[in-house]
């Protein structure tokens, strides 16, 4: 369990962020945090410990990602809806896949937001998925559309798993400058900044699991 801060109720609507993904629990706590209008009373990033962490801590909200390891996301959900029906729960995935979205509706989710979503916009879109008379998608847009190259996508990998640019640059066969060059273009493209934030942006794409976070680039 990353987090559990259950708190006395301040009127603000109570989230619970259910992810295996340290960066994105970080980068989803950063961009509520920073709303007025929520508050972040509990995180784990692994399934059989989200039912406790509703109990304990009531949740108005639950940010369910479907593949956490422990329990399947939607055998998870039919809990939460079988025993928490004041809970609602909006599913934060990295697929697009239409036929997931609608089985995860069938399951009780009440919003469906694909990663990838600025995190400014997060807030908005929880709010529209409280709000909506109908099951609200948030954040279909396509990978293919952020334009970056067969070569930038393999560097900004690289550094989600947490190579420097010395060894990105030693695997591929270039210049540790040539990377950097590379990461230049990745980084205006992603409209992001840094290492960390274009890491985040490859973990929320889903574009990683735990086995490749942990293994190296493949060399060309």
């Amino acid at each position: 369990m990353l987090d559990d801060n259950p708190s006395i109720s301040t009127g603000r609507m109570r989230i619970l962020i259910a992810d295996d993904h340290p960066l994105i629990v970080a980068g989803l706590r950063d961009a509520l945090e920073a709303d007025e209008g929520f508050e972040i009373v509990g995180a784990t990033s692994s399934a059989p410990e989200v039912l406790p962490l509703v109990h304990r801590t009531k949740p108005d909200v639950i940010l369910l990602d479907l593949h956490m390891p422990g329990i399947y996301g939607l055998s998870c959900l039919d809990r939460i809806a079988a025993r928490y029906p004041d809970s609602t729960v909006i599913i934060f995935s990295a697929s697009a896949d239409r036929a997931q979205i609608q089985t995860a509706f069938n399951h009780g989710a009440s919003g469906y937001i694909v990663k990838g979503l600025s995190t400014s916009d997060l807030p908005a879109a929880i709010r529209r998925a409280l709000e909506s008379r109908s099951y609200q998608v948030e954040g279909l847009t396509k990978l293919q559309d952020l334009t970056l190259t067969e070569r930038e996508l393999t560097i900004v990998k690289a550094v989600a798993r947490g190579l420097s640019n010395k060894q990105i640059g030693e695997v591929l066969w270039v210049t540790e400058r040539t990377i950097k060059f590379h990461l230049t273009n990745v980084y205006r493209k992603l409209g992001v900044t840094s290492r960390t934030a274009a890491a985040n942006w490859v973990f929320t794409h889903g574009l990683l699991d735990d086995s490749q976070a942990r293994s190296s680039v493949v060399p060309r």
